[in-house]
């Protein structure tokens, strides 16, 4: 059941290059705005199509056309950075991203620099973990031992390559030239790493992500996770965001728990998407968890009792009504 409700969910991912058309909101009788969707058509920027985003996405895609007037779609993209700026250029309408890759578009840094973006968050969804696997012929014990090796930063204008650049940095190594950076998608990461072309590699996503185990059934023994909390204290200085967990063993059937350091997703749009739309999609998440959760396990952790912790990224009043 499980695996038909995540192949409904892919082929549900149809890739567009235009926002969708949404009706303004009605309000209430009341006066408070409704929490119902108007007709229309709504696109969705997941990330990587071996990652959770794109298939979280299509199960959120299916969910909304389900169970609402909009049409929804959603589409492969570089993930974090690319999603925020073709969601403020208006080519999506929602968009997945990294809560602090979308903390540095609020406040116009980073890959934002001097150019803050009005977006507003639906929700807080589930944490994203930081996971760093390296060949374990590699020589490579720590992300300072990836001085000179072949990594794979993640696609570019991705929130991965943010995370990696910011290990690399942390690190004391200079990203653009300390090491042999490959900024590849994940499918072509998990070929240069069983292809043995590439030495190591960082990705940030749920957990487990099909093609990291994809990897490890692949490879066994002859990859290794490593622990990167060490640069915790580090990067919590670039935003205080950043935590630590760990990378269950049984979610790619290692040895051991494996440390890491997680940073939350965050579910985007414009600071003009339709209140009526924002509300109904906010509380359609939470009335169907348990739906997105077949499609892929990382939606388990969406939690409401963190939901509305988005800061600095403003939560869209349409979601604090849904979630009020």
């Amino acid at each position: 059941m499980k695996r038909a409700v995540a192949a409904a969910a892919v082929l549900a991912l149809a890739v567009t290059g235009c926002g969708g058309k949404q009706q303004t909101d009605q309000a209430a009788p009341s006066g408070a705005q409704s929490c119902e969707a108007g007709e229309g058509r709504i696109t969705i920027a997941t990330g990587n199509s071996g990652g959770v985003y794109y298939v979280l996405g299509g199960g959120l895609a299916q969910l909304i056309s389900n169970n609402t007037k909009l049409r929804a779609t959603a589409a492969e993209t570089g993930a974090s950075v690319q999603n925020i700026q073709q969601l403020v250029a208006g080519n999506y309408d929602v968009a997945f991203s990294l809560a602090d890759t979308a903390a540095d578009a609020v406040n116009g840094k980073g890959s934002f620099d001097g150019k803050p973006q009005k977006i507003q968050a639906l929700s807080r969804i589930y944490p994203n973990s930081t996971q760093v696997l390296v060949r374990t012929d590699a020589g490579i014990n720590s992300v300072e031992d990836m001085k000179g090796k072949r990594i794979s930063t993640g696609s570019p204008k991705s929130g991965t390559e943010v995370i990696a650049n910011r290990l690399l940095e942390a690190a004391g190594l200079k990203p653009d030239t300390d090491v042999q950076a490959q900024r590849l998608d994940l499918a072509k990461t998990a070929d240069g790493m069983k292809a043995g072309t590439l030495d190591g590699l960082v990705w940030s996503g749920g957990l487990p992500t099909a093609q990291i185990t994809d990897i490890t059934t692949a490879l066994k023994d002859k990859v290794k996770f490593l622990d990167v909390t060490p640069l915790l204290p580090a990067l919590k200085k670039v935003n205080p965001v950043y935590d630590q967990a760990v990378i269950p063993k049984a979610a790619y059937g290692q040895p051991a728990d494996v440390p890491t350091v997680v940073v939350p997703n965050l579910l985007l749009v414009r600071e003009d998407f339709p209140a009526g739309n924002a509300c109904a999609i906010t509380k359609l998440i939470f009335d169907k968890q348990a739906e997105l959760a077949k499609v892929h396990p990382a939606a388990k952790e969406i939690s409401k009792q963190l939901a509305t912790q988005t800061d600095p990224v403003p939560l869209h009043p349409g979601a604090k009504q849904a979630l009020g």
